[in-house]
């Protein structure tokens, strides 16, 4: 089965505001087993609008990665950035395993 992930880019607004979320979120990503392979890094924009982070992470599957998004946990976060933040986030499946 093909790797789920959820690709975020974010500028944060009010940092005061955005930690709200940044305490709350890490429930949601543990409880749906996610795995960060980037996480606000340093990074190069060489085409597109540039973002301050940028965020990938990998769950066993895209379904497993859309309940973690629609979970009432990371809603919960989500509510915490509001206003904090602009962000971008895209789920998408991985490659199979047989390429």
């Amino acid at each position: 089965m093909a790797k789920g992930y959820w690709i975020a880019h974010v500028t944060i607004t009010d940092a005061e505001r955005y930690a709200g979320y940044q305490h709350h979120a890490p429930k949601a990503f543990a409880e749906y087993g996610a795995r960060f392979v980037a996480r606000g890094g340093d990074s190069t924009t060489l085409e597109g609008d540039p973002w301050q982070r940028h965020v990938i992470i990998e769950f066993d599957s895209k379904e497993r990665a859309l309940a973690c998004y629609a979970s009432q946990a990371y809603q919960m976060a989500r509510q915490q950035r509001e206003g904090a933040c602009h962000a971008s986030v895209t789920i998408t499946e991985g490659l199979s395993d047989s390429g």
